[in-house]
């Protein structure tokens, strides 16, 4: 019923920068928080930025500065600018979102495919 779909990874050198996007479809009735998280080989997936409905924004500690997470609430969309990359950024980033379907009751969490950011020294 809803699909979220992650486009912009890719590899770059230390120092550069990418854009993340986000874009859920479905039957989709409201969107509450956004975030984008990431999983390096070995580790676990870690929290990286979220975005809450009225605009409100949180950054792990190591990437304030660097990253900027936006929404645009008439596309569904969120977007992930990653500049200053360094190679340990390098992991899978996947977006999440907490949606309430049309003609439902309650709120689930949902995810994307995962894009692959590689960041080269």
């Amino acid at each position: 019923q809803v699909q979220l779909v992650e486009s912009g990874g890719g590899l770059v050198q230390a120092g550069g920068s990418l854009r993340l996007s986000c874009a859920a479809s479905g039957n989709i009735r409201s969107i509450n928080n956004m975030a984008w998280y990431r999983q390096a080989p070995g580790k676990q997936r870690d929290l990286v930025a979220t975005a809450t409905s009225d605009g409100s924004t949180n950054y792990k500690d190591s990437v304030k500065g660097r990253f900027t997470i936006s929404r645009d609430n008439a596309k569904n969309t969120v977007y992930l600018q990653m500049n200053s990359l360094k190679p340990e950024d390098t992991a899978v980033y996947y977006c999440s979102a907490d949606i309430r379907l049309i003609a439902t009751i309650g709120t689930y969490t949902y995810w994307g495919q995962g894009t692959q950011v590689t960041v080269s020294s």
